[in-house]
């Protein structure tokens, strides 16, 4: 086997975890793309509903991640997942229930979108730091890189599978369906067990303060420079669940296939990503800075494209390198904290990738509103590049980074790291 896929050959805990959030991550794309639909078609709501949807959907990010880090560093995180994909199960099986009797609302759609995201902030600290206790330290990138892999096989599955769905069922089943994939986690952890690679410290009491995390990043410039990166990423940049909605159906004029077919299309890139970050060894901070600037400029382009086919085919490169940057981001994160404040630097971490999105994304939507659906993507990748190399700029100094102009052979920008990563 591919030394890409070694964690998943060496590590059964890690294997069964795995094989169970695929299941769960496929249905979780379904739901993405069935409760775009239902707003944006169904419930006739409109680009500026859509982004208050999207918007709702990451806010908890940015109000309950840090306490999910917390918890994550306090309590069994296998119980504690166990806990949010019942809870995540019960979100989608009550929207399912509302679309299939026709009494949905987009309020209604608001605030199951809000608490689907309270479940998510509070999961992902305890999903990515659990996967870290099933491998052994020296593997842990190559986890990072298949948990992203798992992520975006599932968005070649789920996009396309909702679409099909819709076109013959309408979105109400879609929900219905997703319910039930939360199941698998459930059983996968019970057949787990405590079978982790080492028994994690327990962290004293004094150690657990949410402050004590706020003051680790600080302490850290390779993070702070990291992180806000990624704020401007997740922002401005990686709205796909909302922006290639636009632009199939107010741009190309397309139905809920072709629209699901965006999403497949996209992961393919997405996937290849996450495998070559897999196959990498330690992460790199140039590269995060190099492939989030390339990811802006490819957004850009992306927004011109003249046909839906031309836009599909845009969305592979782009997928690659927004996975480039989110898995390396995620692994630098993961592998340089101390295992101790893993679960709260993580959180802080997803608070500020995913939390700008409540207000990114409204913002996004009105853009589209005012200026058209193809601004989504171009506004986003020139808030992208130049949020980045701003960052850059302004934390290069102190993160032993230094940026050069570059005129042969093609002109440019060159990033030289003299630190390490």
């Amino acid at each position: 086997m591919s030394p890409t896929f070694h964690s998943l050959r060496q590590y059964r805990g890690y294997r069964l975890f795995w094989s169970g959030m695929l299941v769960s991550n496929i249905g979780t794309w379904m739901q993405r793309v069935a409760q775009d639909w239902l707003v944006l078609v169904t419930l006739g709501g409109g680009p500026a509903a859509l982004g208050i949807t999207t918007g709702l959907q990451f806010l908890p990010f940015l109000l309950v991640a840090p306490f999910g880090g917390a918890l994550a560093d306090r309590l069994p995180k296998r119980r504690m997942l166990m806990f949010t994909n019942g809870f995540l199960g019960l979100v989608g099986l009550t929207l399912g229930v509302l679309v299939v009797t026709d009494l949905a609302q987009v309020w209604h759609v608001y605030v199951l979108a809000f608490l689907l995201g309270v479940g998510t902030a509070i999961d992902h600290p305890a999903r990515n730091t659990y996967a870290a206790e099933l491998v052994e330290p020296e593997d842990l990138t190559n986890a990072v890189g298949l948990n992203s892999a798992s992520f975006n096989a599932a968005r070649l599955v789920g996009p396309a599978v909702a679409g099909l769905l819709i076109a013959a069922l309408g979105p109400g089943p879609v929900f219905l369906l997703n319910a039930l994939t939360f199941a698998a986690p459930i059983v996968v952890l019970l057949l787990i067990g405590m079978d982790a690679v080492g028994e994690p410290r327990v962290v004293p009491r004094s150690e657990r303060r949410l402050v004590d995390g706020l003051r680790y990043v600080r302490g850290r410039p390779d993070l702070v420079m990291v992180m806000a990166i990624m704020f401007f990423v997740g922002t401005f940049g990686m709205n796909f669940q909302m922006t290639t909605a636009l632009m199939a159906t107010g741009v190309f004029d397309k139905g809920p296939t072709e629209y699901g077919l965006l999403g497949s299309i996209m992961a393919i890139g997405s996937l290849t990503g996450a495998l070559l970050v897999a196959r990498r060894g330690a992460p790199r901070r140039r590269v995060i800075v190099g492939f989030a600037l390339l990811f802006g400029l490819l957004e850009i382009l992306a927004g011109l494209s003249p046909q839906y086919w031309v836009f599909a085919l845009s969305l592979i490169p782009l997928g690659m390198t927004a996975l480039t940057v989110v898995a390396t981001a995620n692994a630098y994160v993961q592998t340089s904290v101390d295992p101790q404040m893993r679960g709260r630097v993580t959180s802080l971490y997803l608070m500020i990738f995913m939390g700008g999105t409540p207000a990114g994304a409204p913002l996004i939507g009105w853009v589209a509103e005012m200026l058209g659906a193809r601004w989504s993507l171009i506004g986003g990748g020139i808030m992208t590049a130049a949020g980045t190399l701003a960052v850059t700029l302004l934390l290069a100094r102190r993160n032993g980074v230094v940026v050069r102009p570059r005129m042969q052979p093609r002109p440019g920008i060159r990033i030289v790291s003299t630190a390490p990563g």
